[in-house]
């Protein structure tokens, strides 16, 4: 029910009648996907975002995925060796987070107005665990690993308008995203302000065989480490095997 209440809204959207539910909401958008399954095969994966809205504006598309604590290490080299000296702990740290927009996010809204609604890496509100002189660096280096992860893309993806009212993006999946689940956040911007807001759920989760054996690795640990050690070892073995007949 609710994707054919978006599609007759976008359509009478861009018919010049907008529905009574797109004039008190003046944004309307969802997924072409809620779920993405990662399988055996899964190499990553492409999920299109589509709306519409009343009058003019811009849009900003944020992608969030589940929250989780991250510990942060530096290394130091210490007698010629290379050793973990410090670390920080980040609570509440997006496990993927990627962004796209109609322009670039600084021409539609001031610092502040994008840190309240934390849109864009730099308004992220990643705060550390015990606060020191130093957390700003140990900040920037959670960032970088995470856009060395492609878990934080580095970037900005496009919005593009399908006329003056219809918009759409393609939000992209690396073959590590994370599971669990995410909320795709749309934001409709006029005069540096947010006139309008629209948070959607997307699933990311495994299924099938691989999903099976997460859940008995979890559930039989200790046994699923032996069968891990006795693969390995058959394997070795008949590798051995291998070579001494060539």
């Amino acid at each position: 029910m609710r994707g054919l209440a978006l599609v007759l809204a976008t359509l009478a959207l861009a018919s010049g009648w907008p529905t009574p539910a797109a004039r008190a909401q003046a944004l309307v958008a969802d997924l072409t996907n809620h779920l993405i399954a990662i399988t055996t095969g899964f190499t990553g994966t492409e999920v299109v975002l589509f709306g519409a809205i009343e009058g003019e504006g811009d849009v900003i598309v944020v992608v969030r995925g589940p929250e989780t604590a991250i510990e942060v290490r530096r290394k130091e080299r210490t007698l010629g060796v290379w050793l973990n000296r410090s670390d920080m702990t980040f609570a509440d740290v997006p496990s993927f987070y990627a962004i796209a927009s109609t322009r670039p996010i600084e021409q539609l809204a001031r610092p502040e107005v994008l840190t309240r609604y934390r849109i864009g890496v730099d308004h992220l509100a990643l705060e550390a665990a015990d606060a020191t002189d130093q957390v700003e660096q140990f900040r920037q280096a959670l960032i970088r690993n995470k856009q060395r992860e492609s878990l934080f893309p580095t970037a900005v993806g496009t919005v593009t308008f399908v006329g003056s009212r219809l918009f759409r993006t393609t939000v992209a999946f690396p073959a590590n995203v994370p599971t669990g689940s995410y909320q795709v956040s749309v934001f409709l911007m006029r005069n540096g302000q947010v006139q309008g807001a629209q948070t959607t759920p997307l699933l990311v989760s495994q299924l099938g065989l691989s999903a099976d054996i997460v859940d008995f690795a979890y559930r039989r640990a200790l046994l699923y480490g032996l069968i891990a050690v006795f693969v390995a070892a058959m394997a070795g073995w008949l590798g051995s095997v291998a070579f001494r007949r060539v």
